[in-house]
């Protein structure tokens, strides 16, 4: 199996599914000659022409109402928010038209709206470019919620997300496009809804998301040569959740360590934190933790952005703690 990056494995399942069905299209900022802000659609509209490939004007509101006008008349518009920050600015037309009009039609009417983000930081982008709020999203019915975390999930989860009849928040990390593992080149689906153990022990389960899932493995590495067994779970989308997986995992290790770069208030990790004590409570051998990035906007400064943002220390530190 090739190797590609994470970057490429985006790029690749957008031709695909473009290749495979004239209904996708591709909208955004920049994503047509410029290829996106981070490179993911270089060369797609050579390939695709314009009307695949759309350029547009710096309106973020413009940008998801003309894909949600496109998705009620059958198509599949792929949208590209140049940064997830900037997914607060159509908040309205996501939550409370996108996210609710399947329902309010009585499923006569679909959604199948997907809006792919970078978030996070760890680039020296500061407060407004850098943050993780995907938790934000969990709170509106109708929505779905991914987070892949390695080049492999990234293309299934993205065509399934594409193919799903329901809008899909799809938060992919900044520091995650470089990264690089064996890919297929033939399309493949990964189901929206199911986890994924990324490395089995045996003494904690660390749960974590995004680009704290690669820190998450670094550390249980580490570990294993001081006898510690630490098993790593993805939970891949965050709504739809996949608690049994995680329950399960829980209840065979005992503890849980809950890793996530959102701010500590009101992060996903709170709710999950809630699921694992109503599915795993008499199985917890001691209380869960959680590690995540402070209350604070993310500084442009280098020393500080990494103060704020969970680091393998910071998770060791956790993992350390629960086991006592």
């Amino acid at each position: 199996m090739r190797e590609i990056s994470y970057a490429e494995a985006v790029r690749e399942c957008l031709r695909q599914q473009m290749q495979a069905d004239d209904k996708v299209f591709m909208i955004g900022e920049d994503v047509g000659l410029y290829g996106g802000a981070f490179g993911v659609s270089v060369g797609l509209i050579a390939e695709f022409g314009e009307d695949k490939i759309m350029d547009t004007p710096i309106s973020e509101q413009g940008i998801v109402g003309i894909a949600i006008g496109a998705s009620l008349l059958g198509m599949r518009p792929v949208v590209e928010m140049m940064f997830s920050d900037f997914t607060m600015l159509p908040l309205e037309q996501i939550a409370n038209q996108a996210g609710k009009m399947r329902y309010m039609f009585g499923g006569k009417a679909k959604v199948p709206i997907v809006i792919r983000t970078p978030g996070g930081g760890g680039i020296g982008i500061a407060a407004q470019h850098s943050q993780s709020i995907e938790a934000l999203f969990l709170h509106f019915p109708g929505l779905k919620v991914v987070m892949p975390s390695t080049p492999y999930d990234v293309k299934g989860l993205l065509a399934s997300s594409i193919k799903d009849d329901n809008p899909v928040m799809f938060f992919e990390h900044k520091l995650l496009y470089p990264t690089r593992a064996d890919v297929p080149e033939e399309p493949y689906l990964i189901p929206l809804g199911k986890a994924d153990i990324k490395r089995e022990g045996s003494d904690i389960t660390v749960v974590a998301t995004s680009f704290m899932v690669q820190k998450s493995l670094k550390v249980a590495e580490k570990l294993s040569g001081e006898g510690i067994s630490v098993e790593v779970v993805d939970p891949r989308t965050i709504k739809p959740l996949d608690i049994g997986l995680i329950a399960g995992s829980v209840k065979k290790t005992g503890r849980a360590l809950l890793v996530e770069e959102a701010c500590y208030t009101g992060g996903f990790t709170c709710y999950l934190a809630s699921e694992i004590a109503k599915h795993c409570f008499d199985f917890l051998d001691a209380p869960v933790l959680r590690v995540t990035g402070l209350d604070c906007p993310i500084p442009y400064e280098h020393n500080l952005e990494n103060a704020v943002i969970p680091d393998e220390a910071r998770i060791e530190k956790g993992i350390k703690e629960v086991l006592g």
